[in-house]
């Protein structure tokens, strides 16, 4: 696996992506201002995915903010690459290139009420990661609960 800056080539890929989790996160794929967020994270440099040997994407990434806080605005695995690390290869680098310590990460995700919080594993994996939860964040697009869930980095 290799994790590098995306690409205006990776669009596409950042598309089947969003395709995988939109019944989670609500519409993307057809969103011209995801289109927009994609292609501005991709100019700025910050944006990152993850790939292998195939043609298909493993991860991205969409990160910003600065420092004392950053923000992670989206990071999606495929299906078949889930469990196997991209998630934390994907974090892991974008901290590298872009966190200077002491600084805080902030990412919101599903509420603990949420059907995607079980079955798309994102509340354990930022867990995993040393996120802690935090205050209740507005609904997403679907309708469902959201929480922020923070990070520190000294």
């Amino acid at each position: 696996m290799i994790v590098r800056l995306a690409e205006e080539r990776d669009f596409p890929g950042f598309l089947q992506l969003a395709a995988q989790v939109e019944h989670w996160f609500g519409p993307m794929v057809e969103d011209p201002g995801f289109h927009d967020a994609v292609h501005g994270h991709i100019r700025r440099p910050a944006a990152l995915v993850a790939t292998s040997s195939g043609p298909d994407l493993l991860g991205g990434l969409l990160f910003g903010g600065r420092a004392p806080v950053h923000h992670l605005h989206w990071l999606v695995v495929s299906r078949q690459a889930r469990r196997q690390g991209v998630g934390r290869a994907l974090l892991d680098d974008a901290v590298r290139r872009w966190v200077r310590g002491p600084a805080g990460i902030e990412v919101v995700t599903f509420g603990a009420d949420h059907p995607g919080a079980t079955a798309s594993g994102a509340r354990d994996f930022y867990l995993g990661l040393g996120f802690t939860p935090a205050e209740a964040a507005d609904p997403g697009p679907e309708g469902g609960s959201r929480q922020v869930f923070r990070r520190t980095v000294d």
